[in-house]
């Protein structure tokens, strides 16, 4: 309910979906669009660590889990529009694109950013899932009790 009366929903997404990319892919796909903005480092790609924490059951008190290296980057476009990204490792070309992605998304080159960009990862980031489910069902057991006729 609450991503309906959110005005960032879609840039939430969108950089989410940036976090979780393969970095080949992403300079793949990158590669492929031939935009070259100009922009200035506001924080230039930097490897770091963040505190992961989990719930038992996804609901019991939280713990810390472990720590995850992640790489961020922001950046501004000479049009004064910043962007951001956070990316899983130590890929500073990751973050430095996603980034990009992330401030082009919000200018009037989105719809070409989203086409060659976004669209891409998201049927890619479905399919895995689709795949993944499809092999957890196959490997699902149904138990199922035996009534003996001795009782």
């Amino acid at each position: 309910m609450e991503e309906m009366n959110d005005p960032n929903a879609a840039r939430k997404a969108w950089m989410s979906l940036l976090a979780k990319s393969d970095a080949v892919t992403l300079v793949q796909l990158w590669g492929e669009i031939r935009i070259a903005p100009e922009f200035s480092y506001l924080r230039a790609p930097e490897i770091g660590g963040v505190m992961v924490r989990g719930r038992a059951g996804a609901v019991g008190s939280a713990f810390n889990l472990g720590e995850m290296t992640v790489t961020r980057c922001s950046v501004k476009l000479i049009s004064g529009v910043v962007g951001h990204a956070y990316v899983q490792g130590r890929d500073k070309e990751q973050a430095r694109i996603a980034a990009l992605v992330d401030a082009l998304m919000q200018t009037k080159e989105a719809a070409v950013v989203q086409a060659a960009v976004i669209d891409p990862l998201t049927d890619i980031r479905r399919s895995s899932q689709v795949s993944r489910a499809a092999k957890a069902a196959a490997t699902k057991v149904d138990f199922f009790t035996m009534v003996r006729g001795e009782d």
